[in-house]
């Protein structure tokens, strides 16, 4: 999986700001492996965008970043 931040790796090292957690909370979620037609998905998608906020942004690509993290660190073992 390639990221942004993969990207700006592969370029050079990005100058990130610091990202201080101020609080955390433990969510329960399922993660499903669905199977639908090409027509569902998109309108789920568009829904779905409709709906996201910016934190769910922000969530996402810090769990892609440290997914990455943890992948590259293993890849070194």
């Amino acid at each position: 999986m390639t990221t942004p931040l993969t990207q700006a790796s592969s370029r050079s090292a990005p100058d990130l700001p610091i990202i201080k957690i101020i609080s955390e909370e433990e969510e329960l979620f399922v993660k499903l492996n669905l199977e639908m037609e090409d027509k569902t998905h998109k309108m789920l998608v568009k829904w779905g965008k409709e709906v996201a906020s910016d934190e769910d942004y922000i969530s996402i690509a810090i769990r892609a970043g440290l997914e990455e993290y943890v992948d590259a660190l293993d890849n070194k073992r």
